[in-house]
């Protein structure tokens, strides 16, 4: 039973229409508000994630955001773990056949998965299904039934497929199972709305079709723009290694958005937070942009502390104290252990990777006298010494 009273369609639009970027049919979506308000019957909304990675991402979390606002809305969220579509593996946006997954390395990426969706979701109210669950249970027949519920001149609309059919490059069979076996959570399920990223428009709206095609009534598709990566080229993605993981410990967290374009950062303002940033400062903009995502998945106190540890010049936490000898810097560095031995300290030096009280030293032979300092090597390794 829902105990969240649902608002009048209009204002429920207010929230909803707010970052989408496709809406199909917009007409039917309205509908489905209003009786969903006169009825104050819940939507079922679903959405899909194949674990294809152990972790998530801030990419993720625009859609997930989505989703939370249907549930902050009294909605039905419903999220489909994709266990038996990641065997197949979505071709989306790909110029290749993904390379398949083990069933063990699903199940654990699922689990993680499953984990970090509710820093995001409300899962007391999130309704969680795997969609091993009906597809496992299909035969032969019932995918030949499936099958011929799609043509293969629609499938080559969708652009990856048209792209590398004009190109002469493979298109393995299995490939054009993925549309149809997503759609079939939808048929199964019973959705009013699907919800994906924008690449996902072309699978969403398959859905539509198959859900007609079984006698029920078409979904309304909504997509949300995809978050640009840490490059500012391609979509945030684990395998291209362009990405924030919801999971990264603060100060990583917060110098990977430091770390963006600002071109980047001014895409990322409208998917990620409702602030309206100050155009005129970029710095300070991307600056609260990387508190605010950080408060988020670890707290304001935190993130608080992360801004500081920024400002004062990222100083290594939890940092060694050593006492030791003065003398030359090669035999110091290697007597602080931030070196195997002197000619590897050596090295270090005329490379440029030690720093002496965040003053960069490349001559082995400078001589260190009384003091405490703070003794860099590389961008981790780091000892406060007391030098005699």
């Amino acid at each position: 039973m829902n105990s969240k009273r649902i608002a009048p369609a209009y204002e429920q639009l207010a929230i909803l229409e707010r970052g989408v970027q496709d809406l199909n049919v917009r007409d039917d979506f309205v509908a489905l508000l209003d009786r969903s308000h006169r009825t104050q019957t819940p939507l079922r909304v679903k959405a899909g994630f194949d674990p294809t990675s152990p972790d998530l991402h801030l990419g993720h979390t625009v859609l997930m955001e989505k989703m939370a606002q249907f549930q902050r809305l009294g909605h039905e969220i419903i999220f489909v773990v994709g266990d038996y579509t990641a065997l197949i593996g979505d071709p989306s946006g790909r110029n290749a056949a993904r390379p398949p997954l083990s069933e063990e390395r699903i199940a654990a990426n699922a689990k993680t998965y499953t984990d970090q969706a509710f820093k995001v979701l409300d899962q007391a109210r999130t309704r969680t299904e795997w969609n091993s669950r009906w597809l496992s249970q299909l035969s032969f027949r019932d995918v030949i039934v499936l099958a011929s519920r799609y043509n293969v001149g629609r499938m080559l609309e969708r652009r990856d497929f048209k792209t590398r059919f004009e190109e002469g490059r493979q298109i393995a069979v299995h490939e054009f199972l993925y549309p149809l076996v997503q759609g079939y959570d939808s048929v199964v399920l019973e959705c009013d709305v699907e919800l994906g990223g924008h690449d996902q428009i072309f699978n969403l709206n398959v859905g539509r079709h198959l859900m007609e095609a079984y006698g029920l009534r078409p979904q309304v598709v909504i997509t949300v723009p995809l978050l640009v990566g840490l490059d500012g080229v391609e979509k945030m993605s684990k395998s291209k290694g362009n990405y924030v993981g919801i999971t990264d410990a603060s100060d990583d967290m917060f110098g990977k958005i430091m770390s963006i374009s600002d071109e980047t950062m001014w895409t990322w303002y409208p998917l990620l937070t409702e602030r309206v940033p100050d155009r005129g400062a970029p710095l300070d903009a991307k600056k609260a942009l990387a508190q605010e995502q950080v408060a988020r998945f670890h707290g304001r106190e935190v993130a608080d502390e992360t801004l500081d540890w920024w400002n004062a010049g990222r100083p290594p936490r939890n940092v060694e104290e050593v006492s030791l000898q003065g003398g030359p810097l090669f035999a110091v560095v290697a007597a602080a252990g931030l070196a195997k031995s002197g000619s590897d300290a050596r090295r270090k030096i005329a490379q440029g990777g030690v720093s002496l009280d965040e003053q960069r030293i490349t001559d082995p032979s400078w001589a260190i006298g009384p003091g405490v300092y703070m003794l860099r090597a590389g961008k981790k390794l780091a000892r406060r010494i007391t030098v005699t």
